[in-house]
């Protein structure tokens, strides 16, 4: 979509935020700071669909190649080719990869510093981030959805998103945000003794490398659900929680993902636009 943002200009610079863990709920959390602080943003707000399982390792992996997971199936437990995928997408589109950026891992720096440190706005045409404070956020939350939007609410207050936002707008970037995945407030119904290869923080899922294991354990969770893995590497069969429940101790309260609910697959997608002032 972004690469066919630029068919009629070639030279547009695009910068892409994801934020990872952001629910489409939460994304107006953040607008609504956002506005109070620069009354001059316009946003053209739209959603997409988080791939399944709703694990960072799989969803932003997409997001960042631009491929379905069965084409990263080697690397599909890992993020730490996120970089090279993001690089060599747009490379196969004809950019330079000396014009290409990706950082990640952005959390509390002082933004602007970083950003002046590491990235050359003049050079860069396409550009890539990912913050984690979100997802930092959920999961050490104790408080729920509602601890989630208050928490989000003061990190949005304290400028950093405005401050990104304000800097890749002065550098002629059309900014584009979304999230590779929601969450949901959720209860615990037991943890699967036998072995799977989900991310622990991905509660809300198990992903198995045979489907006789798979099959095994959702007997014991009847609730659960078995997902055909199309789209997905051949030997990677996740089980889902069911409703809003996770496999977590049992009566266990969190907010998580790696879930099929709405929360956890619909995602922001959103154009961040300046106003022109007359």
């Amino acid at each position: 979509y972004l690469e066919r943002q630029r068919e009629d200009n070639s030279s547009k610079k695009i910068a892409l935020i994801v934020i990872d863990g952001l629910s489409l709920s939460q994304w107006f959390s953040i607008k609504t700071v956002l506005q109070s602080q620069n009354p001059d943003l316009e946003f053209d707000e739209n959603c997409t669909f988080a791939w399944v399982p709703t694990l960072t390792s799989v969803s932003r992996q997409a997001i960042f190649s631009g491929k379905i997971p069965l084409f990263f199936s080697d690397h599909i437990n890992t993020t730490s080719m996120e970089s090279k995928s993001w690089k060599n997408y747009w490379e196969n589109s004809g950019i330079s990869n000396s014009q290409i950026a990706y950082e990640k891992n952005l959390l509390d720096e002082d933004i602007m510093k970083y950003l002046r440190s590491v990235f050359n706005p003049q050079k860069t045409i396409i550009a890539g981030f990912v913050i984690n404070k979100i997802d930092n956020i959920m999961h050490g939350m104790q408080l729920g959805e509602e601890g989630m939007h208050n928490q989000i609410t003061q990190w949005c207050k304290n400028g950093y998103l405005n401050e990104m936002i304000s800097y890749l707008h002065e550098n002629n970037f059309e900014i584009w945000i979304t999230s590779d995945h929601g969450n949901i407030e959720s209860e615990g119904m037991g943890r699967p003794s036998e072995g799977s290869v989900s991310e622990l923080k991905g509660e809300r899922v198990r992903v198995f490398g045979d489907q006789r294991l798979c099959n095994e354990v959702a007997k014991k969770y009847p609730s659960a659900t078995e997902w055909k893995p199309s789209g997905l590497p051949k030997d990677y069969y996740p089980l889902f929680a069911s409703g809003n429940s996770s496999f977590t101790t049992k009566g266990n309260k969190s907010v998580t993902h790696g879930g099929i609910s709405i929360d956890e697959t619909i995602v922001p997608f959103i154009s961040v636009l300046k106003r022109d002032v007359q």
